[in-house]
């Protein structure tokens, strides 16, 4: 029997729906989703600081075993995007994080990177701090947060608690854009900040004591907003990492030696013990051309002392009183001439006081030896030297300041091991990275 015409028909109110389930597909939103993990290995990060077991790829997830503190960093950098990643802490109070536009080099006298990082911490909460999805600029970065802090500082404290305790997953969606950061904990946005600075560079994932595992990391890009130069971090280069934070593998020690050379997470500490054998810790392998970037304290408390004043010329003046902390030295492809000071002496640190001292009529040499600056740090703070050496020449910057300016070391050989040296009095260093020049 034929149908009723009525019963082929469709209803006008039907017809939109229809119209759009008949539509070619374009492609679902996942579509522009891509991952920051393959699941198999840490292709597209890098260890920055950190020992090469720190972190690993294992079941699916990034492993940080927490030790030592430090940082694996994206390969590219990122402007506006939005991210998603699950984590969890495999023991109560355990920290990490995540760092968000980040710079690609540590911070002088810390583990950490220029950045603002969103709190990745479980169960230790205050006034100041939680462990709920705080979001917070640190190490020279700059962000107004979304709610004023306790404290003024530039922090977002989460509108409420969602975060769920070790071991337990969490998921995270951070949304980033033309400088405003927001953050969802485990599906509701709870903090925030505008005005960042930076709003351009890399993504870091944070070890810091504890093991802790990130998975399902994935990120969509959104159109750029065209920032100024002065917002965006610098482009990365292939540094190494001389010092892992867990042993002396990269160094000539033995049993005797360790003594005096404390690991101690991501500082290596030469103590006070007097012990001629134990002064100095070469690196195994030989350099020649390259930048090293070195930061370093002295930790020992300054005493008044007097000393001959060192002239510009190179020369000894009269006796001067200086504040003491101790002292040690940095030297380079194995050489004396090439020991750079760690001190307290009028002139301050970078001096080539080898150098300085040698018999010769160049009287041009031996002021080149001495700093043009004193670029010190107070006793106890940290400093970090830059320096450059190609072939015979070496500059050393000194917190951002030119202090020895192509000095010139006669007889240099062309590659030796950077030694670290200690002169009975404790001293600390930090961020031994390399970068080796053509």
């Amino acid at each position: 029997m034929p149908s009723r015409p009525e019963q082929c028909r469709v209803r006008p109110t039907l017809l939109p729906l229809l119209a759009v389930l008949l539509l070619p597909s374009r492609g679902q939103p996942d579509d522009d989703w891509q991952a920051l993990f393959n699941g198999r290995d840490l292709s597209g990060w890098v260890s920055l600081n950190v020992a090469p077991r720190t972190f690993s790829a294992r079941d699916g997830m990034i492993v940080s075993t927490g030790k030592p503190t430090g940082v694996l960093r994206s390969e590219k950098q990122y402007e506006n995007f939005v991210l998603e990643m699950e984590w969890r802490h495999m023991q109560p109070q355990g920290n990490a994080g995540l760092f968000i536009w980040s710079h690609a080099m540590t911070a002088p006298g810390t583990p950490f990177c220029r950045a603002i990082e969103v709190q990745v911490l479980d169960g230790l909460n205050s006034d100041t701090y939680t462990s709920h999805g705080d979001v917070f600029a640190i190490h020279g970065a700059v962000m107004t947060p979304d709610r004023p802090h306790p404290r003024g500082a530039m922090r977002c404290l989460p509108s409420e608690s969602r975060c769920k305790p070790s071991p337990e997953w969490n998921h995270y969606r951070v949304e980033c854009n033309n400088g405003v950061i927001k953050l969802a904990v485990n599906g509701k946005v709870v903090s925030g900040g505008t005005m960042c600075n930076p709003r351009k560079g890399y993504l870091c994932i944070e070890s810091e004591g504890s093991e802790a595992h990130f998975r399902n990391l994935r990120i969509r890009e959104l159109p750029t907003s065209n920032p100024a130069p002065e917002n965006v971090a610098p482009l990365a280069q292939p540094w190494r990492n001389l010092y892992s934070g867990v042993d002396l593998s990269n160094w000539q020690s033995d049993p005797s030696n360790r003594k005096h050379w404390l690991v101690k997470d991501w500082i290596l500490e030469g103590s006070g013990m007097d012990d001629p054998f134990a002064m100095r810790l070469p690196t195994k392998e030989q350099f020649g051309n390259f930048e090293l970037i070195c930061d370093w304290r002295l930790t020992q408390p300054p005493t008044k002392r007097t000393v001959p004043a060192i002239l510009t010329d190179g020369a000894d003046g009269p006796d001067v009183t200086i504040e003491d902390a101790g002292q040690g030295a940095l030297q380079l492809r194995g050489h004396p001439l090439a020991e750079i000071a760690l001190w307290s002496n009028n002139c301050g640190s970078g001096a080539l006081n080898n150098l300085r001292r040698i018999t010769t009529d160049d009287k041009a040499m031996r002021a080149s030896a001495v700093p043009r600056i004193r670029a010190d740090n107070p006793p106890g703070q940290w400093n970090r030297f830059r320096i450059t050496l190609r072939g015979e020449i070496i500059s050393v910057r000194l917190n951002d300041q030119l202090v020895i300016d192509r000095a010139r070391i006669p007889d240099l050989p062309a590659r030796g091991p950077i030694e670290l040296i200690k002169l009975g009095t404790p001293v600390q260093f930090a961020n031994l990275l390399l970068l080796e020049l053509p």
